[in-house]
């Protein structure tokens, strides 16, 4: 069975990608499994695929064999593709009839730059989908054992990314209470610390730091606001990587003590 006759079997009628069209799919977070059926028909029915740095090895390998891999990806203080650049490649590619295929980590719309690139094509005149992905700031999440909302600890999340411009008001945040989850913080790491302390975030409020997520080489580092700088830095972590600030890292050890407990039990 190929993988067009299994999506249409498990979908029912597959999406068709046109010619000429762009589809800007979320790829997850990096265990093929959490794949969307219509990204998966995308990377099926693509002639190029501009894929970022983000997604994986395995999510790439189901691309169909008339696919090219386009590389484009952006990483934080290194030399990466310029974001206008990128556009003008999806419109240049959609011009030629390409079936094309834009392929981010995560979500699109996500801290991915989907909506400028949405805007680029628009004003082109090129026909384009966005495919929604599973976001690292819910899978790194569940994958750590730290459920993003618990009755009883907090009625809300907040996502952030990490290269937010200086004057963003960080203490605001720590002022709501409620759990952050910071997408690319590795590098602002002290920054952030600080300015959540001066919002009044109390230096024992639990954090943690997961790296590749849902992946085999899965980090989780879980740790305090007062101490993860330190953390961090000791171990040499490095982008990219989800930090999380609040009451929810809590529950890790527990559920990780109470999976124990049923294996033990077996």
């Amino acid at each position: 069975m190929t993988k067009i006759d299994a999506l249409a079997a498990l979908h029912a009628r597959y999406p068709v990608l046109q010619p000429g069209h762009v589809w800007l799919a979320g790829a997850g977070p990096g265990d093929p499994g959490l794949l969307t059926l219509d990204a998966l028909a995308g990377l099926a029915q693509a002639e190029v695929i501009v894929h970022d740095a983000l997604v994986s090895e395995q999510v790439l390998a189901l691309a169909g064999a008339q696919a090219e891999l386009e590389y484009a990806g952006k990483r934080g203080g290194r030399p990466s593709a310029q974001q206008a650049d990128i556009c003008r490649r999806l419109i240049e590619l959609a011009r030629q009839n390409k079936k094309v295929l834009r392929l981010k980590g995560g979500d699109p719309c996500m801290f991915g730059r989907g909506g400028e690139e949405a805007i680029a094509l628009a004003k082109a005149g090129i026909s384009y989908r966005i495919v929604p992905g599973v976001t690292a700031g819910i899978a790194a999440l569940s994958a750590a054992s730290i459920p993003a909302t618990m009755r009883g600890i907090n009625h809300a999340i907040i996502f952030a990314t990490g290269h937010a411009d200086g004057d963003f008001d960080w203490a605001a945040l720590a002022r709501t209470g409620q759990p952050i989850v910071i997408y690319m913080a590795m590098r602002n790491i002290e920054h952030i610390v600080a300015e959540l302390r001066r919002g009044g975030m109390a230096p024992d409020t639990p954090a943690a730091v997961i790296l590749a997520a849902t992946t085999p080489e899965q980090q989780v580092l879980t740790s305090e606001l007062g101490a993860v700088s330190a953390e961090v830095r000791r171990l040499g972590f490095v982008l990219p990587g989800l930090v999380v600030f609040g009451g929810i890292v809590r529950m890790r050890e527990q559920l990780l003590r109470l999976a124990a407990e049923i294996e033990v039990a077996r």
